[in-house]
Formats: structure tokens, C-alpha cells, sequence
């Protein structure tokens, strides 16, 4: 029996247990045994904490809803990429790839899209990848709009992924795994003291796995992350380091057809309820000899730093170079083929696309008093250049038995979509529902092509900023945090395949974000706040290579707004070894853009979420660990516009509908213990509720709710090495983790298991 958590229940919770939303700050030096607790875990005795120097208090003291995701939790959970670590936060829900969505993460916070909104050391990661975590230290998450922290966007919040970074000791540490699904990982992690204050570090990865329950879908990939730092032990601190993955996989970025493909006409008696239709979950869809994905990310930074006796002036530069290539198969239903038919077209997608990123960020920290006031302060300038080049792969045309040709994808039997029948007389652009065949010899009679880069869309986003955080204490009771950033935006794309008067489309704008909040502390390991905060979303803010592209229709609206007001508490108790934070709030968005029937879009939308969040994380007693927590979302569409029927404008029937990409309940828990009675041995367990999604404004396309269930075993024979078993999906549950707009909605995994052998030297 699955119990589902109601706003009633949770604000009961809320106002009974008084935490939300872990920050996850865990204490080893406080639990000497930790280290040998949980195999393969290199603590270093070092507490947890949120590493944005714009946040200038402690975390407890910080009126933020903020969730770490420490290395212990990624590693317990055998987590290898950003969407499976963060499958341990509530409230956050994964976005499907197509058109003008590239696969790649896309993460929903709160239901607003956060694709464009990750960051690495601070610093915004533009380009559409999938992101490995062999050389991230911890997952910083931060909920509600925070353009005043990292600018553009930020609608949902921000992710921020902490690297490793030289330290000044000796150590070796690695893990070599195997499992199911031929599965194989290998991954080393060597840090080197090679003079005074300086040290090396060198991160490297190499991951090969098919996926479980699905045909023929696999993964392959491998990555490096070498790092040098100087003066580690002055006041004069360099950090440089490079970080270069790439990836070929076979992807399964579709899954299943929806159910309702119809929306009129004589067929609609046909459509189902608009869950996805799953007749055989190991259907794959794709193509062997056709479908692929190439990543290659290269990343290189250079981090300066001086102390002067309490003020920290630093500097950080980075150039990225993201490339995503793609061609994948989506089982799409725009025909009806699979409720008329039993079978599926094989449509296409596909991109190359390459994101070249310079960013220079300059900013000085630090505390003083004025009077009786004590200020911690962060004050910077940043400038960043983002250019994006998307072309794509283009398919030959094919001859029809009737002379006349169809394009490469059509079914040439009826010279368009639709499939009456299956088989190579079809091209093999028509499969069957239930049992497809991947190895179909597509290629043998299809061509495929780079297109012309002569006709790729050009796109180049600059943006000039100032920004100015401080926390000023009144009292040891009392504290007000205040922050500010202006931001220069200028974004610029060219089509050269577009009208005359559509190839060169632009957006300049600038906006101001603010983030205020008031906390009081009534002791000493508590705090109670309220705080505000707004974000910003222009036209055009994922450069180009996502949902929010810049178009001749919207390049010249304003940008959407965001507003946050929340209530919350967080506590550290047990000698700081335990948190709890809570939260309740509400943000809205207006200035939202909504297109109407006759094609324009305008700012005339309001979007509103009212949520509470509770969390947990950090040890309860000697031995037990927990990790989690549980959100609840009424994320409604206010006014999406308006729609023309007969003849008349009238308000959208869409207004008061969910967001879409939002559950309104999730919920999470991971948890370790490790008996006393039995050294060495850790016994672990997860839990991940995430309720009914829909794809569509409509809310008419949606997948249900799920609980999926994951356990781990690990024994460490000595402060070398250890081993650790993990189960994934360990109940093989069919679930969906992924639900489009229209079309299809993305299947997980099913039931795997992982054996690592760990150890550190």
C-alpha cells in the first residue's frame, strides 16, 4: 500500500516538527567512526557545507531553502550522473528531450525549467550535456527564484556543482565496479603534495553500461579532471584545472507513445485517458545502426585568490567548449499509428550543436563593523560570452513505388506518417508496437548527412554584471541579509536558412534582482526566517540550445518576472550532527509568455506556486544516517491568455491547470546504518515518491505516480578497502521519470545491480 502525503498532513508536519529542505551538513569530525561506517567514503573529517561565497552566513543563518548533496550520498548511492544525484531531492522533477529541448539534463525546480541554470564553482555551465560527477565534491541545490545570486533565469533555483580541487595531503582513492547489464565503471581519484603549498590532483573516469530492462540502449564514456594549485598555505592562492568528458552512447531519449493522439474527427473514440501506452517495457524503439549521441565537454579554469587579513580578492576565468551530437529515435503518434495500427513511426530528432562559454568574474569578501553592526559582505562584477552554433543531420529522400520521392522518414507506401503496415517495404520507418526490432537494416537503404554548416543558426549572449550580498548582524538574535545584482543582457541569433527579414533576430535588455531576508536565532543551533526574492528570464536565456530560444515572435518581449516569499526554520541538533530545515512559500511569475490561437505570444501570463518542504539529514544516533525529505507543490497555471472560439477571445480553458513537469507531492529518503555489533558492515536503503506529472499545459498527457525502492549493502575490511553492493529499482518497478509536451513520455531503468570494489591509500 502506497500512502500519499496531503497539504493537510504536511503542514501539520511542518508546523509539529518545524524543518524542511536539508542542507545536509554533516559532522565527521564530531563521529570519529564515519569513515570506516560507509565503505569507499573519503570524508577527511571535514563538515559539509554550501560552497557559493554569496552566501555570506552559515548556512543555518542563511533564509535560503538550500539542499546539499554531499560526496557520502552520492557514493552510497552509486550515483554516476547530476540526474541521478539529484533523484534525492524532492521537488525536483526531469524535463524529455525534443525539438527545440536537446537531450541533456533538464531539471525542473519547483516546476520551472533549470536547464540553463547550472553551475559549476559558481560559474554558469552553458551547453546541453549529460553531466558525470567523477570530479564533483558535492551538489549544492538552491529552490526559488535567485536571479540576485547567479542572474538570468533562475526562475526554480540553481544547481551548483562543487569540484575537486587540490588539498594539502597525500591520498589515493578509486573504485572498480561491475555489474548487471554489463555494467563496468573504473574511476581514480590521486591527490599529490609536490612542494610548498602546492599540490596536484587528478580525477578520471571510464563508464560502460547498457541500461536495464531496454533493448540494446547503452552507454559508454570517459572523462579526465587534472587540477594544480599554488600556495594552499598563504594568502596567495592558483587553482587550475581542466575538465574533458566525452560520451557515445546508443540513447533511449524516447520510451513510449501517449494513448490520446487524437484531438478531433471521427478517431477520438480511440484515445485512451493519455498515459503512456506500455505493451512490452523492453521495447526500443531506435535504431542500432542509425541512432547515436556524442557529447565531448572540455572546460578550463583558473582560479586567483589573495587574502588581505580577513578581505579575499578574487578572480575566476573560465572558457568551456560543449559539443552535443545527436540523432535518436522517438516513437511518436501524431498519426495514431500505435491506437489505429498497433505500430509506431520512427520520427527522428536530431542536432549538432557546439557551445563555445568565457566567463570572468571578479569579487571581494569579507567582514567588517560598522558601529555597533557587524557586516559579512561579497561583491562582484562578472562578465560572460556565450556563442552557440546548432545545425543538424539531414536524411536523403526516398523513391515511393509510385516514381515520386518522400522525405527520408516518411513511410514510403503512403508518402507521409502514417503506418498500416510494418517492414522494409515501409523503409523500416514503421515498426511494430509490441515488438520492434532495433536491428532493422535501416542504413542499407538511407542516407545520412551532417548539414551544411553554412546554414547552422548562430547564436552569441553577452552579458555584463554587478552584484553586492550582505549580511548584517544586529545581534546575536538578529540578522538581516541583503543582496542586489544588475544585469546588461544582449543576445543575438542569425538563421541564414530564414525569410530576409527573420535572419537576424535580438534581445537587449537589462533588469535588477533582489534578494532580502530577516532571521532570528532564539538559540544558538536554530534560526527562523523570511525572506523575499525575484528572478529574471529574458528572451533567449539558454542561448540558443533549449526550450527557451529567441524567435521573431518573442524577441521583442520583456523579460518574465519571479517573486518569492518564504517562511522557514532550520535546526542543527545532536552537536550539530543532525539537520532539519523547513520551509513554506510562494512564487509567482508574471510578465509569463503565453501564445494565443492566432499565433502571437505576448507577457499577458501568471504562474503561481504555493509549497512546503521538509528535510532532513545527518546522523540521529551513532551509526544511523539519514538523508531526505518531502515537498508538496500547487503549482497553477493562473492565465495562460486567451483562445479564439467562434470567432470570439475568450480566457484560456488551460486556466487553472497544473504546471506542467510538477509532482505534486515527492518525496525522498536515503538512509545507512552501520551496527555496532558487527564492524565494518553498512546496510543502506532509499526510498523516492514522486506523484502523477503531466507533459502539457493541457493536462491532458501524463504519467503516473511512482515509489521506486533501492538498497546497499557494504563491508569494509580495513581503512583500505571495502565493498559495496547496490541495487537499483530493487522492486524492477515500470516507471516514468520523463513526460513531454506531446508524443511520448521517457521510461527508466529497470531492476540493476552494481559490486565495487573500493579503496584509498
Amino acid at each position: 500500500m502506497t500512502v500519499r502525503p496531503t497539504p493537510l498532513s504536511s503542514a501539520l508536519l511542518l508546523a509539529i516538527a518545524a524543518p524542511a529542505i536539508a542542507h545536509a551538513e554533516t559532522d565527521a569530525a564530531a563521529d570519529p567512526q564515519r569513515a570506516t561506517e560507509l565503505d569507499g567514503v573519503d570524508v577527511h573529517g571535514e563538515r559539509v557545507r554550501a560552497q557559493s561565497s554569496k552566501f555570506t552566513a552559515p548556512l543555518l543563518d542563511t533564509p535560503k531553502s538550500v539542499s546539499v548533496i554531499s560526496q557520502q550520498v552520492i557514493e552510497q548511492t552509486a550515483a554516476t550522473t547530476l540526474l541521478d544525484a539529484l533523484r534525492t531531492v524532492p521537488g525536483i522533477t526531469f524535463g524529455a528531450g525534443e525539438g527545440g529541448n536537446p537531450t541533456g539534463d533538464r531539471p525542473f525546480i519547483r516546476g520551472f525549467d533549470s536547464a540553463s541554470d547550472i553551475y559549476v564553482d559558481g560559474i554558469r555551465d552553458a551547453g546541453s550535456q549529460t553531466r558525470e560527477v567523477f570530479a564533483i565534491e558535492q551538489i549544492d541545490v538552491v529552490k526559488g527564484p535567485s536571479s540576485a545570486y547567479s542572474g538570468r533565469g533562475s526562475a526554480g533555483g540553481t544547481i551548483s556543482l562543487v569540484s575537486k580541487t587540490p588539498k594539502l595531503e597525500d591520498f589515493v582513492s578509486g573504485s572498480l565496479a561491475a555489474g548487471t547489464d554489463s555494467y563496468r565503471r573504473g574511476t581514480l581519484d590521486a591527490n599529490q603534495v609536490i612542494g610548498d603549498g602546492i599540490a596536484a590532483r587528478l580525477n578520471i573516469m571510464k563508464h560502460d553500461a547498457d541500461v536495464a530492462g531496454r533493448d540494446e540502449v547503452n552507454s559508454s564514456r570517459w572523462g579526465i579532471a587534472p587540477s594544480l594549485a599554488f600556495g594552499l598555505n598563504g594568502p596567495t592562492q592558483a587553482v587550475i584545472s581542466h575538465y574533458h568528458m566525452e560520451t557515445d552512447d546508443l540513447p533511449d531519449a524516447g520510451g513510449f507513445p501517449y494513448n490520446n493522439p487524437f484531438t478531433s474527427g471521427p478517431n477520438v473514440a480511440l484515445n485512451g485517458d493519455g498515459s503512456p501506452i506500455v505493451t512490452n517495457r523492453d521495447a526500443f524503439y531506435g535504431l542500432v545502426d542509425r541512432d547515436f549521441q556524442k557529447t565531448k565537454a572540455d572546460i578550463t579554469t583558473l582560479n586567483l585568490s589573495h587574502d588581505f587579513g580577513g578581505i579575499v580578492l578574487r578572480n575566476i576565468t573560465r572558457y568551456g567548449d560543449t559539443r552535443n551530437d545527436y540523432l535518436w529515435t522517438q516513437p511518436d503518434d501524431s498519426k495514431g499509428n500505435p491506437n489505429l495500427f498497433g505500430t509506431v513511426w520512427r520520427r527522428t530528432n536530431a542536432r549538432a550543436t557546439q557551445t563555445d562559454s568565457f566567463v570572468n568574474q571578479t569579487s571581494v569578501t569579507g567582514e567588517l563593523e560598522t558601529g555597533p553592526l557587524r557586516h559579512s559582505f561579497n561583491a562582484g562584477v562578472e562578465y560572460s560570452s556565450e556563442k552557440t552554433v546548432r545545425g543538424t543531420y539531414a536524411i536523403a529522400d526516398v523513391r515511393r513505388p509510385n516514381g515520386q520521392t518522400t522525405a527520408g522518414t516518411n513511410n514510403p507506401l503512403t508518402g507521409n506518417q502514417s503506418c498500416p503496415s510494418t517492414g522494409a517495404a515501409t523503409g523500416y520507418n514503421c515498426t511494430d508496437l509490441t515488438n520492434p526490432n532495433p536491428k532493422d537494416p535501416w542504413s542499407a537503404t538511407h542516407t545520412v548527412t551532417r548539414s551544411d554548416p553554412a546554414r547552422d543558426v548562430r547564436q552569441t549572449t553577452r552579458t555584463k554584471s554587478a552584484y553586492v550580498f550582505d549580511t548584517i548582524s544586529f545581534s546575536e538574535q538578529w540578522m538581516l541579509n541583503l543582496g542586489a545584482r544588475f544585469d546588461d543582457y544582449n543576445t543575438h541569433q542569425f538563421n541564414p536558412t530564414a525569410a530576409a527579414n527573420l535572419q537576424h533576430l535580438r534581445n537587449d535588455t537589462s533588469f535588477w534582482n533582489g534578494q532580502a531576508g530577516l532571521v532570528f536565532k532564539p538559540v544558538e543551533n536554530g534560526s527562523i526566517y523570511v525572506s523575499w526574492g525575484t528572478s529574471s528570464t529574458p528572451v533567449g536565456v539558454d542561448g540558443g540550445d533549449g526550450a527557451d530560444g529567441i524567435s521573431a515572435t518573442i524577441q521583442d518581449l520583456k523579460p518574465q518576472r519571479s517573486r518569492n516569499i518564504e517562511l522557514g526554520t532550520k535546526w542543527d541538533l545532536f552537536d550539530a550532527r543532525l539537520s532539519l530545515t523547513g520551509a513554506i512559500f510562494q512564487t509567482e511569475m508574471s510578465n509569463a509568455r503565453v501564445t494565443s490561437d492566432a499565433g502571437t505570444t505576448q507577457n499577458a501570463g501568471t504562474k503561481k506556486v504555493k509549497g512546503a518542504e521538509l528535510g532532513f539529514s545527518g546522523t540521529i544516533v551513532e551509526g544511523w544516517q539519514v538523508f531526505g525529505g518531502y515537498t508538496y507543490l500547487d503549482a497553477v497555471v493562473e492565465d495562460n491568455g486567451f483562445a479564439l472560439v467562434n470567432g470570439v477571445y475568450v480566457p484560456s480553458p488551460f486556466n487553472g491547470n497544473a504546471f506542467p513537469n510538477t509532482a505534486k507531492h515527492s518525496a525522498s529518503l536515503w538512509t545507512t546504518w552501520a551496527p555496532s555489533f558487527v564492524p565494518g558492515l553498512s546496510l543502506g536503503a532509499g526510498a523516492n515518491y514522486v506523484d502523477k506529472v503531466y507533459g502539457n499545459v493541457n493536462n491532458t498527457k501524463w504519467v503516473p505516480s511512482y515509489t521506486r525502492w533501492d538498497a546497499m549493502v557494504g563491508y569494509a575490511f580495513s581503512e583500505r578497502y571495502s565493498l559495496q553492493l547496490n541495487v537499483q529499482n530493487l522492486t524492477n518497478k515500470t516507471y516514468f521519470t520523463k513526460a513531454y509536451a506531446s508524443h511520448y513520455a521517457a521510461i527508466a531503468p529497470g531492476r540493476s545491480a552494481t559490486l565495487a570494489f573500493n579503496f584509498t591509500f
